[in-house]
């Protein structure tokens, strides 16, 4: 199921590199880690091992969109300017084999932000590759518009017109009884 995006969105295709790594308790088998996120694909199938040593084993993980909207400008404008822009890779534990699934690539510390605490799902910071580094520069450059802050204001209550009456029922003020007298009871 495709999601509908805005026609100004822009998606980014990476690649990403996992390491396996052997665990250090009995009740780990082993621990995963997002090591890499590559700007191009090497010509091979998703969760092919590159290389094994000493129990270590590097994995291209698979090819993933990062998808930029222009709606969300500002937390890319912010991710661009800290010391180092990062790109966030989610994997997710699974029963077939390696036991891990690349679930998505973002550039959005927000989005990051709400994947970071769910269940099993492994979240990584990486360095933001210096091609896509580019491309989200543009971008933000293209459709960021500064929104000023804007505080609300509360409506003010009206007393009288949550005021009750002796029996329960709603008081009537003293605009609303005027309002409602007709002519003949002025006479």
């Amino acid at each position: 199921m495709s999601v509908p995006r805005h026609p100004d969105s822009v998606a980014v295709q990476v690649a990403v590199i996992a390491e396996r790594r052997p665990g250090v308790t009995k009740w780990v088998d082993h621990v995963w880690q997002a090591v890499e996120v590559l700007e191009h694909a090497p010509p091979v199938p998703a969760w092919t091992k590159l290389r094994e040593d000493s129990g270590r084993a590097l994995f291209f993980a698979g090819v993933a969109e990062v998808v930029m909207h222009p709606t969300d400008t500002d937390n890319y404008k912010h991710n661009l300017e800290s010391a180092q822009p990062l790109v966030w890779v989610l994997l997710r534990p699974t029963e077939a084999e390696p036991g891990m699934a690349l679930q998505s690539v973002m550039v959005d510390p927000g989005e990051a932000h709400l994947h970071a605490d769910v269940g099993q799902d492994l979240m990584e910071a990486l360095p933001m590759p210096p091609g896509l580094h580019a491309i989200a520069t543009e971008f933000v450059a293209r459709h960021h518009k500064e929104r000023g802050f804007y505080k609300r204001k509360r409506d003010q209550a009206n007393p009288e017109a949550l005021a009750r009456s002796a029996d329960g029922t709603p008081a009537r003020s003293a605009d609303a009884a005027n309002a409602r007298r007709m002519p003949e009871d002025e006479a």
